[in-house]
């Protein structure tokens, strides 16, 4: 019988986070048109909302005494979401939702990795330069850049997305508790508000806003973090942040999907590379 092992249980953690984080770039998108928010507001609202549903079970299950010890931890983690969320909102507006988050998520491993190796002293082993290695060759096959952004709008959103996976990079070695995490989501959510309200955080009160403001609060953040998190406890940072692999890879799956964009010879590469980049890494 195959034993469920804190290993186990934390690899399972980062594919749940992986495939949650794959629906968001795609709501967000949908909620910046629909609502006419601008990509500052977006962020807002979904850390607002997971913040506040993830704050609540902390105090539900009496966590709450972790927080105070882990003040200066809790400022930073909020900072760091705060600015990933928003450089990645405005990555999506400026290019678009697949490019910007493969170019996000494609950077993580190697931020984290050379960060890694420069604590440690030492190069990180074969096996993950393989799979950071085989991962971002995937992304570069699975990825396309959009035919009617100019050059600069392309470089601007590149650079917004460089910035975002900097900040997850940093949050994912901060490796704060999980109920650290969850109330710095509403931390975030507040550092951004000032910023948001000056183009305006009004929502149309329909139900097709709403539901996608509730659904990108919770799935894609209140849950996705918390699994992601949870999941650190028992994962190295690299591996964790290989596993984040699955969000773009997700993502492209529900354009082809739902949207009927179709995937090239290419693609289907790229997605089989990052699969076996996740399989190299476990």
């Amino acid at each position: 019988m195959l034993s469920i092992s804190p290993a186990r249980t934390s690899s399972a953690l980062l594919v749940v986070a992986g495939v949650l984080w794959g629906t968001g770039g795609l709501a967000g998108a949908v909620l910046q048109s629909s609502a006419g928010l601008s990509p500052v507001a977006v962020a807002a609202y979904r850390l607002l909302v997971g913040g506040v549903l993830a704050a609540v079970v902390v105090v539900a299950t009496g966590q709450a005494h972790l927080l105070w010890p882990a003040r200066r931890r809790l400022v930073v983690a909020g900072l760091l979401l705060a600015e990933f969320q928003a450089a990645y909102q405005v990555a999506v507006a400026q290019i678009s939702v697949s490019l910007a988050t493969l170019v996000t998520i494609g950077c993580v491993p190697v931020f984290v990795a050379g960060v890694t190796a420069c604590r440690d002293r030492r190069l990180p082993a074969g096996r993950t330069l393989a799979a950071i290695a085989a991962s971002l060759v995937g992304l570069a096959l699975l990825s396309g850049g959009p035919s009617d952004v100019g050059f600069a709008q392309t470089v601007s959103g590149i650079v917004m997305s460089l910035l975002a996976g900097a900040g997850f990079a940093a949050l994912t070695l901060l490796t704060v508790e999980p109920a650290v995490t969850s109330v710095a989501l509403l931390l975030g959510g507040v550092i951004l508000v000032p910023f948001a309200l000056v183009p305006g955080m009004a929502l149309p009160m329909t139900l097709d806003v709403l539901w996608l403001v509730a659904f990108l609060g919770v799935v894609p953040t209140a849950v996705a973090y918390g699994a992601y998190f949870l999941g650190l406890r028992h994962a190295h940072p690299t591996a964790a942040a290989l596993a984040t692999m699955l969000e773009p890879l997700t993502a492209t799956a529900l354009a082809v999907t739902l949207h009927g964009e179709t995937l090239t010879a290419a693609g289907v590469a790229g997605a089989a590379l990052i699969a076996a980049a996740l399989a190299i890494a476990a």
